[in-house]
């Protein structure tokens, strides 16, 4: 009793970890893509667990488990509705009761399923990516498991896949590689001559964020998959494994990107830490920690490749997934192979190519690679195509450019204007709402005609448009109040001087227009003298160096309030 209950703990926790790295992938995948596609992706990220949880649990759970027939389930194929599942006592462990145990499969089945959206984000379908989603976990999904996991033919084979590096990772992968190519590449992402332009994502630091998030679940991911805590030593082993493979590949894929491209790329060692827990996952109960080390280290090198080479072979992968996922899977799996050593763990009992083993296990891994990458690649396809020709799997150009956040959900995430709602009531308890649009009596002038500005005896009416950065608003704001300037319009621009500020390059290639973001702010004066509102704010903005800001003074020929219909100096009374 107390195994069952330690064991189910342990799931338990493992399975949560598991879960959270939703979490890491909507972070990681919306930092690294445009701002005008955040929504998209995030409830990608939220609607791909939903489907995949459906359909893992409608039939995916029985084709993966049901009976040991070679190719896929075929006994109580449907869990939903049934009252007896002793059939299922025994699979994976008995010490976990069935639905811990269905939990613990369903976390796996909706990553595989989310390593799909980072690699088509920006430009497809909202309802494509789910029907895609649900089919690849209602069966595509079960069936390959079962040939691992499940008792199927690789297991009977002596294939190893201890956490998913081919069940999880590389078929997820594959499934995201059919759909790029299928979808084709964004638009904008090549020149004329085929060379690929730098998009870059909008928000490195919430992809760092989901990285560390990834990085936390993994620990579940690996660990977890003993399924038990009765031999503390294996679980501590492949904790150590997968954080050493990280580890290592963060460092080679920064020193790789740099020596590449110039500089250390932060997308570049995202991509690294990545590539080192996909490519230890397979085989961290089987590998020393040494030897993780070394695999983590070639991960981060071959990531950086991967991501270049797909980047000129015009297969457009906004996040990197198929370079992560797909080519480290395939790595990770081909190192159980080479590096799986006997007595490492309770649960290694084969040597690799490098311990004695011969070439036996290693052809075992190559065999497995090509049968599910080519049954994954095929069916995905086939799915991929059927979809573009029955409901369309690509938006429209214009939905594409404007962003996915409008088109698909008609809404953004950092909208820059809200609509004020003005039927909110926010006069005093009891008082009678004032009508919206209404002018208080009090506060009623009379429409007149006033002197334009330009005419005989009317003020002089000057413009003042100041860039400048947006850390010194606050200080300019009070330094203008201080000479009496009341009214001024804020707005966040985009733009460069004639330094056009600093070269930026984004997975090695460069960024075509750098805009810096700035802040303007646009002050209408008549009755303050122009000279003082300049001087005053070139005292606040200086620094003496370069981005300190411009100021630009114009001559205003009109003012017109439209609220009251004044014109001139008389419409600036509440201005300054």
């Amino acid at each position: 009793m107390v195994c069952m209950i330690v064991d189910t703990l342990w799931v338990f926790l493992a399975a949560v970890l598991v879960f959270f790295m939703n979490l890491g992938f909507a972070s990681l995948e919306a930092g690294m893509a445009r701002s005008k596609n955040t929504v998209n992706i995030l409830s990608k990220n939220f609607i791909v667990f939903a489907v995949s949880s459906l359909g893992f649990m409608l039939l995916g759970w029985g084709l993966m488990f049901g009976g040991d027939n070679p190719f896929l389930g075929t006994q109580h194929l449907f869990i939903l509705g049934e009252s007896d599942l002793s059939f299922y006592d025994g699979t994976l462990t008995s010490n976990v009761p069935f639905w811990g145990k269905f939990f613990f499969q369903l976390v796996f089945c909706g990553t595989a399923a989310t390593i799909v959206s980072g690699a088509v984000a920006e430009r497809i379908k909202y309802i494509t990516f789910i029907v895609f989603s649900f089919v690849l976990t209602l069966v595509i999904y079960p069936i390959v498991g079962h040939w691992v996991w499940g008792g199927g033919w690789l297991a009977d084979l002596g294939f190893l896949d201890f956490a998913g590096d081919t069940v999880v990772h590389s078929l997820g992968g594959w499934a995201a590689l059919a759909g790029a190519i299928v979808l084709g590449p964004r638009i904008g992402k090549y020149d004329r001559d085929g060379k690929p332009r730098a998009i870059p994502g909008h928000n490195m630091s919430l992809a760092v964020i989901g990285l560390f998030v990834l990085w936390l679940g993994w620990f579940g991911f690996n660990p977890g998959s003993t399924m038990s805590f009765q031999n503390p030593a294996d679980v501590m082993h492949i904790l150590m494994t997968t954080n050493t493979s990280a580890i290592a590949a963060v460092l080679t894929a920064t020193a790789a990107s740099w020596l590449l491209l110039g500089k250390p790329d932060l997308g570049m060692t995202i991509n690294g830490c990545l590539a080192g827990l996909v490519a230890i996952t397979g085989g961290c109960a089987y590998i020393s920690i040494g030897n993780s080390l070394l695999i983590g280290a070639v991960a981060g090198v071959l990531v950086v490749f991967a991501v270049l080479f797909f980047d000129r072979v015009k297969v457009d992968d906004p996040v990197g997934a198929t370079s992560v996922h797909l080519c480290c899977g395939v790595f990770g799996t081909l190192c159980i192979g080479l590096f799986a050593q006997e007595g490492v763990t309770t649960l290694s009992t084969k040597n690799g190519l490098f311990y004695g083993g011969g070439a036996g296990l290693l052809g075992t891994q190559l065999l497995g690679i090509a049968a599910v990458g080519a049954f994954v690649f095929a069916a995905s396809l086939v799915l991929w195509w059927v979809l573009k020709k029955t409901m369309g799997i690509r938006v429209t150009r214009e939905e594409e450019i404007a962003g996915l956040d409008i088109g698909e959900h008609g809404n953004h995430a950092y909208p820059d204007f809200v609509p004020a709602v003005e039927s909110i009531d926010y006069s005093a308890e009891g008082a009678e709402p004032e009508p919206v649009g209404a002018v208080p009596v009090a506060e009623a002038v009379p429409v007149k005609e006033a002197a334009p500005a330009g005419e005989k005896g009317a003020p002089k009416i000057t413009k003042v448009e100041i860039i400048c950065k947006e850390s010194r608003l606050e200080a300019l704001k009070a330094a203008m109040t201080s000479i009496g300037i009341t009214g001024m319009t804020v707005s966040h621009v985009l733009g460069y001087g004639i330094q056009r500020g600093k070269p930026e390059y984004y997975r090695g290639a460069p960024v075509e227009a750098n805009l810096l973001p700035k802040v303007q702010v646009d002050i209408v004066v008549s009755k303050v003298p122009v000279p003082t509102v300049v001087a005053t704010a070139k005292k606040v903005l200086h620094t003496g160096h370069i981005g300190d800001g411009k100021i630009f003074v114009y001559d205003v020929e009109n003012v017109v309030k439209v609220r009251t219909g004044e014109e001139g100096y008389d419409a600036l009374q509440d201005v300054e």
